[in-house]
């Protein structure tokens, strides 16, 4: 897509086919940072914002104190070393990964407005048809983000990663057809067992095939995924085009009554199927709903885009990460003098030290009153 190009949303899109800002393998490298471009600190002042030392006439001056209880004070630096032995690690990965963006951005000569950020918010609630006050509002009470936070950390980096993806999104037709089936094609009403043992589900699988009618009851007795199995191994319809290929054949290979062999989902999960039947497509014309299925397709080719993008722009920035004791990106990997402390050295990731920081990911479904 070209710099400064945004994803435009259709407002009659059902809601339950609205794509989540925060979902997706693409969003979770975007929940990163501060909004450095427009909230950079003054000289002399600390540049994460809290009450550093301060310089006056070249003299530096102690900073204030946090907090006093009786004649014990506690002060900045206390506090400041507290906070870094709890929440070091999350916060410097915020921080580490917002410059990333910021001089990748600024190579480019990339800038984000305060007021693209406030449009991109304001397009986010209107597509849950709320106003811009609800929406934070919600972001606050059920996910403990912030206005600012949600501005800074979230809307921000991913307009940035959009502009420095600079790609144009090809949605081709096949792509829309298969959302189109995914979304509103026929799906396969079925019950299932899970088991993580590829024994016992041969095990299983012959009592089923000596038993189908008792297939509700074995699944209470024998399946491991818990919400299945306190419903008699009821699962939501089977739809195509999900990703598990060998569950989709397998469900939609069978006729309403019929068992599935042992089918294996991935390394150590198995399932048995039991098919119940078909649904009955409620949109059956794909004009209805082109709009809205290119517009979540266009989205989600993005979000690839950005994540694809931020991977490629850390693997280009070293990264010595003093806290964590690792290094990432080009060059050799060699030890730091006077940062990590005696006789330490920064090692590369995945070398016996602790691993190396990821961004922070923030996945899930919209806030509760958008949901319905």
């Amino acid at each position: 897509m070209t710099a400064g190009t945004q994803v435009t949303a259709n407002n009659a899109k059902p809601k339950r086919r609205i794509i989540w800002i925060f979902g997706g393998a693409a969003m979770a490298v975007v929940a990163s940072g501060l909004l450095m471009q427009h909230f950079r600190a003054p000289a002399g002042q600390a540049a994460d914002g809290t009450a550093g030392t301060a310089r006056v006439g070249g003299a530096a001056q102690s900073p204030r104190p946090m907090a006093k209880v009786g004649n014990e004070t506690i002060s900045y630096e206390a506090l400041a070393k507290e906070c870094v032995s709890r929440y070091g690690r999350e916060v410097l990965d915020d921080m580490i990964h917002r410059t990333i963006i910021l001089k990748a951005c600024e190579k480019e000569n990339i800038t984000v407005t305060e007021q693209e950020v406030s449009a991109e918010i304001a397009r986010i609630a209107l597509r849950f048809k709320l106003d811009v006050n609800q929406y934070l509002q919600m972001l606050q009470s059920e996910r403990q983000i912030s206005p600012m936070q949600y501005r800074t950390s979230v809307i921000w980096p991913m307009l940035a990663l959009k502009k420095l993806a600079g790609e144009t999104v090809d949605i081709a037709e096949v792509d829309i057809q298969k959302s189109f089936d995914r979304n509103y094609g026929e799906r396969v009403k079925a019950r299932v067992i899970m088991l993580d043992n590829l024994r016992r589900a041969n095990e299983v699988w012959e009592q089923v095939r000596k038993n189908p009618e008792n297939f509700e009851k074995l699944a209470q007795d024998h399946s491991i995924d818990p919400n299945s199995r306190a419903l008699g191994g009821q699962v939501p319809p089977i739809p195509r085009y999900t990703g598990a290929e060998n569950l989709e054949k397998a469900a939609f290979g069978l006729k309403e009554g019929d068992v599935s062999g042992v089918i294996e989902l991935s390394q150590g999960r198995y399932v048995i199927l039991k098919c119940e039947g078909r649904t009955t497509p409620v949109v059956t014309d794909i004009e209805e709903v082109r709009d809205a299925l290119y517009d979540e397709l266009k989205e989600s080719k993005t979000q690839q885009a950005v994540g694809e993008t931020f991977k490629k722009i850390k693997e280009q920035t070293r990264v010595d990460n003093y806290i964590a004791q690792t290094t990432t990106g080009p060059g050799t990997v060699v030890p730091v003098s006077g940062q990590a402390g005696p006789g330490d050295a920064v090692s590369p990731a995945g070398a016996g030290q602790p691993r190396t920081a990821k961004p922070p990911t923030t996945t899930g479904a919209p806030p509760r009153a958008a949901r319905n």
